[in-house]
């Protein structure tokens, strides 16, 4: 029997073996002939470096009477373009504690230039501070140039066995060939998984008899001996917006210490359940104790915020109470270092202390309020298989009221009750509810999230100007990003960058936010505008689309192996009413336009139309309908998003003097 617990994603692979794929390992400092002459990485043209060889070993040794995991990592990079020069930087994270710390025992390094073999001094490899936690080995490789082969191998030594943790497969650089070994004592229990999109060539398990042994012992430990092999490896390519974190797709295997049976007998399990986690949170000095601190926000507050009102205007008061009283500090810090009562006092917290203090007070107040752990859109999706705490970096509460539940976030002082913000739009968290069980629970952003601009537009050619008026409407997301901005900048600066960016010939005369138009989560502003030099001989030029939504198309790669993200849905709302100038007939206005994705995914639409009262009617819309689309939906996307782009850089109504 294997002697590791293995993951659903990682079972259909397991027993897989596809033979005729591995290499045998070059000797380090040779250079073959066909590697000296790569110049280009033909299934990767834009790539300014790659991976021609990569090999990791790792294993179990004793040395001066202690265990140490062992791991051997050998490298070779070919520098295709001056950009590539980066990749001979290199630097090699070390783990440390008080007691013990990571070590490089044995490193080399050489630039290869044809025949010409320059080597990396050892007073040129040099060690830095990072934090209390990590150091990082660095060096950088002497006389690069394009075409430069850069190697470079190295052993480390480290007493920790939980930073056993894998292999990255798949980097920003591509890779023809990737291989992983490992030889792991029975003792040690490993969950392991295979992420991203791409296969293993080679998945290789095997039972090595008697492989360790531990002095004082009587018997040995069998050894899983695994090797795995990628080869012909895309570069993953994350310059593209609207995305998760790259730790959700990258192609890697991840380890994770489960379980270490001690060879006298006793066991350490390291992967718990989701109950143990539940009892431990109720009684942790960081967590569990800071969330029974009503007592100290009652007698802090007043009681009038806690009584005053039915339950759902009781939490919004006390929501916006605890978003003016605190200011976040831009940490997380969740599970060390929580101290509320301290935090309230000095009106400054991390993401933990002011909304437990949020948790506090409402539970204070009498509504059922349990805290939410979850990790932000760049940290990457937690594991729903077992309690991976890693995983998580924030904190919400989650609010019961009258059969509705809301996730509330009170470190931005701009977010509207029952909206979370931006960076924690990332799917799920698990919801800490210490009366029962801990349960997942979805992430739902706010549906209703749009830019609408409304217009009116007079032509007067004796004037040689065009004046109007419009209302620009945001809504959802886009009213708290407004909100920041009308907050924080002076109305001059915001007026001139708004004409800056739309054209030198654009000028703003008014400007007022209307307040019986806005609300909690909508906000209207009403500008009155000019716009000059409109008129060429007999004829007036006119681009209606006065604000654009967007200049160009986000989505520029010819293809996408991963989902598009927006975190929301989203809705573009374009009307415009333009009096047709006296002396004056329409002689061109751009083309209706009707485009819709499958399944309804995203609608675009187009429509100019005169009547007979004397004006032009423009109406524009783009809707896209989800906030999150499988990576088969990216060439709609890239399309919609063009004709969207176009329709507003290119549509000209052009009248002409009769």
């Amino acid at each position: 029997m294997p002697y590791f617990r293995v993951t659903t994603i990682f079972c259909a692979l397991f027993f897989y073996f596809q033979s005729g794929i591995s290499q045998e390992k070059p000797e380090f400092g040779v250079i073959s002939k066909s590697e000296s002459e790569f110049t280009s990485y033909e299934k990767d043209t834009e790539a300014t470096a790659v991976y021609l060889y990569e090999y990791g070993d790792n294993y179990f040794e004793i040395r001066d009477d202690y265990i140490y995991l062992i791991t051997k990592y050998h490298a070779k990079i070919k520098i295709l373009e001056k950009e590539g020069f980066d990749y001979t930087n290199i630097e090699i994270p070390l783990y440390r504690s008080k007691k013990r710390k990571e070590k490089i025992v044995n490193i080399k390094a050489f630039t290869h230039n044809g025949e010409m073999k320059h080597s990396v001094k050892t007073s040129e490899f040099y060690n830095e501070e990072v934090n209390d936690k990590w150091t990082q080995t660095k060096f950088t490789f002497p006389n690069v140039k394009e075409g430069s082969i850069v190697e470079y191998e190295y052993e480390m030594q480290s007493p920790f066995y939980f930073n056993f943790t894998g292999w990255d497969f798949q980097s920003d650089i591509p890779k023809v060939y990737s291989e992983f070994n490992a030889k792991i004592p029975g003792n040690w229990l490993y969950n392991r998984s295979l992420k991203g999109s791409l296969d293993l060539d080679v998945n290789d398990a095997d039972i090595v008899k008697g492989c360790f042994s531990f002095p004082g012992t009587k018997d040995d430990s069998d050894c899983e001996s695994l090797k795995y092999v990628m080869k012909d490896i895309p570069a993953f390519k994350d310059s593209e917006e609207f995305m998760l974190s790259s730790n959700n797709y990258k192609s890697k295997l991840e380890f994770e210490l489960s379980e270490y049976k001690s060879f006298y007998g006793s066991t350490d399990r390291y992967t718990k359940s989701w109950e143990d986690v539940d009892k431990e949170f109720k009684t942790d000095k960081d967590i569990g104790s800071q969330l029974r601190k009503k007592n100290f926000f009652e007698k802090n507050v007043d009681v009038s915020l806690l009584t005053e009102g039915d339950e759902i205007t009781r939490a919004k008061n006390i929501y916006e109470f605890v978003k003016n009283h605190f200011t976040w500090n831009e940490k997380y810090s969740i599970w060390q270092g929580n101290k509320v009562k301290k935090a309230f006092d000095e009106k400054k917290g991390n993401v933990a202390e002011i909304n437990i203090a949020l948790i506090n007070l409402l539970n204070a107040a009498g509504i059922k309020t349990n805290m939410m752990v979850m990790a932000t859109r760049k940290r990457g999706l937690p594991k729903k298989t077992h309690p991976v705490m890693n995983d998580f970096n924030y904190i919400v509460a989650k609010v019961d009221i009258d059969g509705e539940s809301y996730l509330l976030d009170a470190t931005d002082k701009y977010m509207p009750f029952g909206m979370l913000p931006f960076r924690c739009l990332n799917y799920y968290g698990r919801v800490m509810d210490f009366d029962n069980n801990s349960y997942w629970y979805d992430i739902m952003p706010e549906k209703s999230n749009a830019v609408m601009l409304r217009a009116q537009m007079i032509i007067d050619p004796n004037e040689e100007k065009l004046t109007g008026m419009f209302d620009l409407i945001n809504s959802g997301y886009n009213k708290v990003a407004q909100d920041e901005v009308l907050s924080t900048v002076k109305e001059e600066s915001y007026i001139e960058k708004l004409e800056e960016e739309i054209s030198d010939d654009f000028y703003i005369t008014s400007h007022e936010k209307i307040l019986k138009y806005s609300n909690e989560k909508k906000i209207t502003e009403r500008f009155n505008f000019e716009i000059e030099n409109l008129i060429q001989g007999d004829n007036i030029y006119l681009n209606p689309f006065v604000i654009k939504f967007f200049d160009k198309n986000p989505f520029v790669a010819s293809e996408r192996n991963y989902p598009v993200d927006f975190g929301f849905p989203m809705k573009y709302q374009y009307v415009v009413n333009i009096k047709i100038p006296d002396g004056y007939q329409v002689k061109s206005i751009p083309e209706n336009k009707n485009f819709t994705m499958p399944d309804n995914g995203g609608v675009l639409k187009l429509n100019v139309s005169d009547n007979t009262s004397g004006t032009l009617n423009l109406f524009f819309t783009f809707d896209l309908n989800s906030a999150h689309y499988p990576n088969g939906y990216y060439i709609g996307l890239k399309q919609i998003f063009n004709e969207a782009v176009k329709s507003q850089n290119q549509s000209l109504i052009v009248f002409e003097k009769i």
